[in-house]
């Protein structure tokens, strides 16, 4: 495992429900990233821990071999790839996002 997907798979498994963004959750740079926060807010999810991958271009890059995922925002929840804002939002929609986040917070 190369140094940036050991930095990846530290910040995924160290805590309990983490995305890696474009931006912050207070300022989303896209609009996806965007979606993924309020989405994430409407579930009612604490403790999120973010990544702004625009701040490290090893992550940008490496988070998507990680999960072998072509796109960001990605979603971990107990250390495990949920999906990108679409997949996010189809969770929700059903209520599988908000029992993922219950089972591990």
């Amino acid at each position: 495992m190369s140094d940036v997907q050991q930095r990846i798979d530290t910040l995924v498994k160290s805590h309990k429900v983490v995305l890696f963004m474009k931006g912050t959750a207070n300022f989303p740079q896209c609009g996806f990233s965007g979606r993924a926060i309020q989405v994430l807010k409407s579930a009612g999810v604490t403790g999120l821990h973010t990544v702004n991958v625009l701040e490290d271009e090893e992550i940008r890059q490496g988070i998507k071999d990680y999960a072998n995922w072509p796109t960001i925002p990605q979603l971990y929840i107990g250390g495990e790839f949920i999906g990108g804002s679409d997949i996010m939002m189809e969770m929700y929609q059903s209520g599988e996002l908000q029992q993922a986040l219950t089972g591990a917070q």
